[in-house]
């Protein structure tokens, strides 16, 4: 049985992208871990604590993850302008990457990590902290010496049929067309093929437990809402697939369906 460690920047990105595989893994005996850079908040942490941290605990309970943990930063925000850091920690754009690296990987090598799940140097859809989590998390991976990074990512030709659905249906998501274009990865670069369709209705139910973005004001709170209300056989259809990069990037004769197999 290995140890799969999967890195993300913000509490619900473990299901969007990993969650399927994530539930997969556990299910096949596998240690799971979670390791989030930011507790998903602009401001001070409030009195009871990070409610976004929470969320991603009984998201995890969902999947099966073994462990959850938080590297200490604040969320980074998307504006054009990066905001002062609040009072009582860095956001995770101002805190040094090297410093950053360290606190991973002092996790990465307690736990004894035989993959680090982690994303693609678009950081996705360009998320500043996004893209820090492909540095970070590279970085972490060499420090420790990690045998195995699987980079998580989406072909942009699925990417590009999602938004068509989400025009039809005429879901109310704020989108930048360019974004489409060159976010994620091209379907050449994909080197691993999950299916997690098996797993759809806790991937979905993982979901629904990030209560405050399903039914929140944030630009993927409208596509969120949806994906948590419809039957489970149609949300594995939509999202019973997860695609990876393995670095360092190679051309792959095959694309490999396990995660625990590396590419031939």
């Amino acid at each position: 049985m290995a140890t799969l460690l999967a890195f993300h920047a913000h509490p619900d990105d473990e299901v969007l992208l990993t969650g399927g595989t994530l539930a997969r893994a556990a299910a096949e005996g596998h240690r799971v871990v979670i390791v989030v850079a930011t507790d998903g908040l602009m401001d001070a942490v409030p009195e009871g604590g990070a409610p976004r941290l929470d969320e991603l605990r009984a998201s995890a309970a969902v999947l099966g993850v073994r462990r959850v943990a938080h590297l200490g930063y604040a969320d980074s925000g998307h504006g054009a302008v990066l905001c002062p850091d609040p009072p009582d920690r860095a956001r995770f754009m101002r805190a040094d990457p090297e410093e950053a690296a360290e606190r991973l990987a002092a996790i990465l090598r307690e736990e004894g990590v035989d993959l680090l799940l982690s994303y693609d140097a678009q950081g996705g859809y360009g998320h500043r902290d996004h893209v820090r989590v492909h540095e970070v998390g590279r970085r972490a991976a060499e420090l420790a010496g990690v045998p195995r990074v699987l980079e998580a990512t989406i072909p942009r030709d699925v990417v590009a049929r999602l938004v068509k659905l989400v025009r039809v249906l005429r879901i109310p998501w704020r989108y930048d067309p360019d974004m489409v274009r060159t976010a994620y990865s091209s379907r050449a670069a994909i080197t691993h093929t999950v299916d997690v369709r098996r797993f759809a209705a806790r991937k979905q139910a993982a979901l629904a437990a990030h209560r405050s973005q399903v039914s929140g004001t944030g630009r993927l709170a409208p596509v969120m809402k949806v994906l948590t209300r419809i039957p489970a056989p149609v949300f594995g259809w939509l999202l019973g697939r997860e695609w990876y990069v393995e670095a360092p990037a190679t051309a792959p004769a095959d694309v490999v369906t396990g995660i625990f197999r590396p590419a031939s």
